[in-house]
């Protein structure tokens, strides 16, 4: 099948490589000059594992190819995935879907054939019910059907997500459509993958109610990290001790500096405004949102006070800035508000991330330090935080932060060393969830 993905970020990027390599030709429409360009000569604007490469011998194989002009880009294409940004409004903090209903005006007009349009961004409920008014004003005589297949894509590990998924969301509302879409799917539901089939406001509402839940899961269990700590119980213990309770599940449930990416932040937001819209309050995702802020503002007091009350021209050294490991994604992530606190504070801030530093320069303060490997931002640091969990800091032990930094102090949001340990070579180890260990000399 030949299909046109309006939209080459992170999930159209995602979704039309995956649809190439189960054999589907591709489209990827581009409108920004410099992805674009960046796409035509091999590369990839994003960081992805695996991306790069799938992209490559997709394009080798002549399944998919990019350009920045929609009429060229759906001429062939029997479906049409919008797969452009939903930002959070700054001034109501409700999903922006104007890059949405302008990719769908664009499609529309220049459709010469009938179509499958399909909402791969995540968009508020009643969104498809707008595109087909859309459709309706433009081209009241267009053979062209409203599909919502919301993504289920976790950044680190989205190609495994596509094309090994826990289900295929699909809404629509006759037939035609949601069989041309199990025909699209069809490799991957014949491996034994689920497909779901809905209505369109169904599949819309399903992509916002499960990250609000996964939001809720995150948030509980860094407040139950805030009694460890202080009753002496180890959060590792109880959040395993609850996900092996096939209920509740284990996914989620690691204790951290708070959740942000690009999807919880904005979703959670989005659906307290479409709960609000339908006369409805929805306090428990308010709560989340109001816990998860206030987790990442608390994030560079436990740094403070690890430097003993002050970090006041003290050199602290972050390794990580990403949201989470596997991506170049800073998108609301924890490391903005510890980064602007300690600056704040007038401390030297040494940055060291292995690929999110070029995004971050450009939103974090001038007065950050960016480091070209692990060894430099640790020299002679005065403290180290753990932000971002990625494995080549996991492979990192006491001695060779004591060889390199100037004090003996690892503040570690990531829990991913051993207490005792750090504890047994004389540092003072400030985890998450349970109680830290402070070395008397």
């Amino acid at each position: 099948m030949r299909i046109a993905v309006i939209g080459g970020g992170y999930v159209g990027l995602v979704s039309g490589a995956c649809f190439a390599e189960i054999g589907h030709h591709v489209t990827i429409v581009e409108s920004v000059t410099e992805k674009l360009n960046i796409l035509l000569d091999g590369g990839v604007p994003i960081y992805e594992a695996g991306l790069e490469k799938l992209i490559h011998s997709n394009r080798k194989a002549g399944r998919i190819n990019f350009c920045n002009n929609i009429a060229e880009g759906i001429k062939d294409a029997s479906v049409v995935f919008i797969a452009v940004g939903t930002p959070t409004r700054k001034e109501d903090a409700r999903a922006d879907t104007q890059y949405v209903f302008s990719a769908v005006r664009d499609v529309v007009e220049n459709a010469t054939h009938s179509l499958v349009i399909v909402t791969k961004s995540t968009v508020p409920l009643g969104t498809g019910q707008a595109i087909s008014e859309i459709i309706q004003n433009i081209k009241p005589s267009a053979h062209i059907d409203v599909v919502s297949n919301p993504e289920f894509l976790r950044e680190g590990c989205a190609i495994e997500d596509f094309l090994k998924p826990d289900r295929i969301v699909i809404g629509a509302e006759n037939d035609n459509a949601r069989k041309k879409m199990e025909e699209l799917y069809k490799p991957i539901t014949d491996a034994g993958y689920p497909l779901l089939s809905v209505s369109v406001k169904s599949a819309e509402l399903i992509k916002y109610a499960s990250n609000a839940f996964l939001a809720m899961k995150v948030a509980f269990i860094n407040e139950i990290s805030d009694i460890c700590e202080r009753s002496g119980a180890v959060v590792s213990d109880v959040s395993k001790g609850m996900g092996l309770d096939n209920r509740i599940g284990a996914k989620f449930l690691h204790a951290g500096p708070g959740y942000g990416g690009s999807c919880f932040p904005k979703d959670t937001l989005a659906l307290i405004h479409i709960a609000a819209d339908y006369g409805c309050d929805i306090s428990l995702v308010k709560a989340t949102v109001e816990s998860n802020d206030k987790r990442k503002s608390s994030m560079v007091n436990r740094v403070i006070e690890a430097c003993n009350g002050s970090v006041k021209d003290k050199k602290i050294a972050l390794l990580g800035l990403t949201f989470k490991a596997g991506t170049d994604d800073m998108r609301d992530s924890p490391s903005i508000p510890l980064v602007e606190g300690l600056v704040k504070e007038g401390a030297i801030v040494n940055a060291y991330d292995p690929e999110g530093m070029s995004v971050a320069r450009s939103i974090l303060p001038e007065a950050v330090n960016y480091a070209d490997t692990v060894d430099e931002v640790l020299h002679k640091a005065d403290a180290a935080v753990i932000v971002t969990e990625w494995p080549e800091f996991r492979r990192l032990k006491p001695e060779y932060f004591e060889e390199k930094m100037s004090s003996k102090i690892v503040v570690d949001f990531r829990n991913i060393y051993s207490k005792q340990q750090f504890s047994e070579n004389g540092f003072s180890y400030y985890p998450i969830g349970s109680a830290s260990v402070e070395y008397k000399s």
